[in-house]
């Protein structure tokens, strides 16, 4: 695909500004209170986040301004503003809740720095498809759910108390600066017989998005948190399994389904520990001694056949 010209460039760095101002504006609607309009600019910064980086390699207009413009936004949108959010609303005045918002900014811009340093490292290509630590987006939306639980449910809950809203504030900040892997949904693929029916569940995913927002807010993020320990059983099994590292989604499948099901037909058991134990254990740990073979053979084939009856096979004439 040829270039784009001057126009077709500045389309998605205009995008990531809309991100940004949507961010920025979350920081004015909660200082006046409006909380829902707060939740719903974070939201729709992650919308256009997500936005920006497909269309600018789709129209071929990415650049290393944009690439920068788009760190720059994250920070703002998702970790400036969620904190400040949080901050007006259940910490205004209060120097403990002002270190703890300025604990989650500075994992933010942690988080940021680390994933832009990824880029330009080498890793196995298994690796593509996950990121490492929480997404920006996120955390940043992760951050505002006892906000979120607030505005669905009522105020006085003990989510919304001031330990608890702390507590949370800093295990998501940890979330953004771990090691633990995390499904990217750029590397999802869709058989083909699959897409109508996703199709369809997006209609309906819309509609639950209009009609309930924060809850269908709430649903997403409980979702999201749900699936981190299978995102890292899956991170550790490609891992441990090189071939399947460039093949189709099926073939992986095919692949666990080789190592898993078959060998538990087969009776197989994968050795625990990288241990042998028993008999095995046993002669491997005592120490081999000199002794005369002409003495030890009759006992030997006196052992050799009681082995073989003890687990019931019978040697072959």
């Amino acid at each position: 695909m040829a270039p784009g010209g001057p126009g077709v460039r500045l389309l998605p760095n205009a995008i990531t500004v809309l991100a940004m101002c949507a961010g920025l504006s979350a920081v004015h609607f909660a200082m006046v209170g409006m909380y829902g309009a707060a939740i719903g600019s974070i939201a729709a910064a992650a919308v256009f986040d997500g936005l920006d980086g497909r269309l600018a390699r789709l129209l071929d207009a990415t650049s290393k301004m944009g690439a920068e413009l788009d760190s720059l936004a994250d920070a703002v949108s998702f970790g400036i503003a969620p904190a400040l959010v949080v901050y007006v609303w259940r910490f205004d005045g209060s120097r403990e809740g002002w270190v703890v918002a300025l604990i989650f900014g500075v994992c933010m811009v942690l988080r940021l720095a680390r994933f832009n340093t990824l880029l330009e490292v080498d890793q196995p290509p298994y690796a593509k498809e996950f990121f490492v630590g929480v997404p920006a987006p996120a955390g940043g939306l992760l951050l505002l759910l006892p906000l979120i639980l607030d505005e669905q449910l009522g105020a006085g809950g003990w989510w919304s108390q001031r330990p608890v809203v702390a507590v949370w504030t800093v295990a998501v900040a940890l979330l953004l600066v771990s090691r633990i892997p995390t499904v990217s949904v750029k590397a999802v693929r869709v058989p083909a017989r699959a897409v109508a029916p996703l199709l369809v569940l997006v209609g309906l995913l819309a509609a639950a998005v209009i009609t309930f927002p924060l809850v269908a807010l709430i649903a997403a993020e409980l979702v999201y948190l749900a699936h981190l320990p299978y995102s890292v059983r899956r991170y550790r099994w490609l891992a441990r399994h090189p071939e399947a590292w460039e093949v189709p989604a099926a073939d992986r499948r095919a692949i666990r389904r080789a190592h898993g099901v078959a060998a538990r037909r087969l009776g197989l058991h994968r050795p625990i520990r990288n241990r042998v134990a028993g008999a095995a254990m046993r002669a491997v740990r005592r120490p081999r001694r000199a002794v005369d073979p002409t003495q030890v053979v009759p006992e030997a084939g006196r052992g050799r056949r009681r082995g073989w009856r003890r687990i019931g096979l019978r040697r072959g004439e």
